[in-house]
């Protein structure tokens, strides 16, 4: 390989190619009732999908305390409590403002005993509803989430 194509693959092209994936947090919100688990899904913004409340982490929050609070800017959960650590990962395309698209690692934190509110930053902006585990499972896109919600 000449110098030239060196450079360039180690400069501009290298980077591209393996680039680590984004990191982002979701919050999987449960509760029971009499029969089965249910899960809180809400609506994505630019698709209108039916998906977890998530986001990137929170400078000075841990992954847990970050997808607690884009459960409440998302999904009005004033009040959760976090299960410890991940249950699980899943991975998809997001695509930026700028129009690329960029790999995204999102793990999957568990908030169970669960106060909601009307009044959140993105009332507005999005629906929420309970599910069912498997319905929630059918609903998302991206098969490793489905596994997760289905092994609930």
């Amino acid at each position: 390989m000449s110098n030239l194509l060196l450079q360039a693959w180690e400069g501009m092209i290298k980077p591209i190619l393996f680039r680590p994936k984004r990191v982002q947090v979701a919050a999987l919100c449960l509760r029971t009732n009499s029969r089965e688990k249910e899960v809180l899904m809400i609506t994505s913004r630019g698709t209108g999908r039916w998906i977890l409340p998530k986001g990137w982490p929170i400078s000075g929050k841990d992954g847990g305390e970050s997808a607690l609070q884009e459960a409440w800017e998302e999904a009005g959960v004033q009040k959760g409590r976090v299960e410890g650590d991940p249950i699980g990962a899943f991975s998809y395309e997001k695509e930026l403002k700028t129009g690329l698209p960029v790999a995204v690692e999102t793990f999957v934190y568990t908030i169970c005993d669960i106060e909601l509110s009307d009044k959140y930053p993105e009332a507005q902006q999005r629906e929420r509803k309970w599910v069912p585990s498997q319905e929630a499972a059918n609903l998302v896109r991206e098969p490793e989430l489905q596994d997760i919600l289905r092994q609930l």
